[in-house]
C-alpha cells in the first residue's frame, strides 16, 4: 500500500507486497556502511537508573550486540549509506526473503543533529504476526536508532502515519511503547499542518524520542548474555 507523497522528486517505487508503517520522499541510498563509533557527549542525561556508572557507552547496546540478537531471531539486517541518508533491510535467513526495512536522514538541525526516520515498512505476509511489529520492527528500528548515535544524533523523530483508525492506533502504541512520545497530531485541517505534510507526504502523529534514553531502555534486549553477567 502506496501513501500520499509529499511534493518533491519521487524515489525508485518499492514492492507493491510492502506495507507502508511511516512514510516520506527520499533517496535511495546505494553504498554499504562502515560503522564508525564515536564517544559523544549528549546534552540529554541518562536515566539515573539505566547505569550505575551514568556510562553510556558502557550500558548501551553496541550495533554487533544487535546484529548478534538478530541473527539469534534468524534475521539478517543490513545498512546501506549514501552521505546522510541510510537504508537497513532485515532479510530472513530462513526463507532469504526481505521482511522489513526503514529508511531515513541525518539532518543538521540548530539544536543538533537529529535522525529522521522517513519509513518503516514490513512485507504484507508479515503484517498479520505480531512478532512483525514487536520482533522484526524492534530490530530495525533499535539499528537505525544506534546509527543516529554513532552520527551524532540526539533525537529522533518520525510520523505515525493515519492510513486506517486501526492500524494508526497500532503504529502509536508500538512507537510509545519503544520510548517514543507525541509531539503534534498532523489532520491537514489547519494552516500550520502544511509544513508537516511537506515533510512527511501525509497525515498522522508526529513523535520524538531521546536517542540516548531508547538505547538505554532496550540495552538488556540486545545485551548478549556474557554481557548481562559481568
Amino acid at each position: 500500500m502506496e501513501l500520499a507523497r509529499a511534493a518533491k522528486p519521487p524515489i525508485p517505487s518499492f514492492n507493491s507486497q510492502e506495507q507502508t508503517l511511516i512514510k516520506t520522499p527520499k533517496t535511495q541510498s546505494q553504498f554499504p556502511i562502515t560503522q564508525k563509533p564515536h564517544h559523544l557527549k549528549s546534552k540529554h542525561k541518562p536515566k539515573p537508573h539505566a547505569s550505575k556508572s551514568n556510562n553510556l557507552e558502557i550500558s548501551a547496546p553496541t550495533m554487533s550486540e544487535i546484529m548478534e540478537a538478530s541473527a539469534a531471531q534468524n534475521l539478517d539486517i543490513q545498512i546501506q549509506t549514501l552521505g546522510p541518508f541510510f537504508r537497513i533491510t532485515a532479510t530472513s535467513l530462513q526463507t532469504r526473503r526481505e521482511v522489513g526495512r526503514a529508511e531515513g536522514v541525518i539532518r543538521a538541525w540548530f539544536g543538533g543533529r537529529i535522525l529522521h526516520l522517513d519509513s518503516m515498512k514490513l512485507q504484507k505476509e508479515t503484517i498479520g504476526m505480531e512478532k512483525s511489529i514487536f520482533g522484526i520492527g524492534l530490530f530495525i528500528g533499535a539499528v537505525a536508532i544506534r546509527l543516529g548515535y554513532e552520527r551524532g544524533c540526539s533525537r529522533a523523530e518520525l510520523l505515525a502515519i493515519n492510513d486506517t483508525d486501526l492500524y494508526h492506533n497500532k503504529l502509536v502504541r508500538f512507537y510509545k511503547r519503544i520510548g517514543f512520545e507525541e509531539v503534534y497530531e498532523v489532520t491537514g485541517s489547519s494552516f500550520g499542518d502544511f509544513s508537516h505534510m511537506l515533510v512527511w507526504g501525509g497525515v498522522g502523529t508526529r513523535m520524538n524520542a531521546n536517542l540516548d534514553e531508547l538505547m538505554l531502555k532496550w540495552c538488556s534486549r540486545f545485551k548478549t548474555n556474557k554481557n548481562k553477567t559481568k
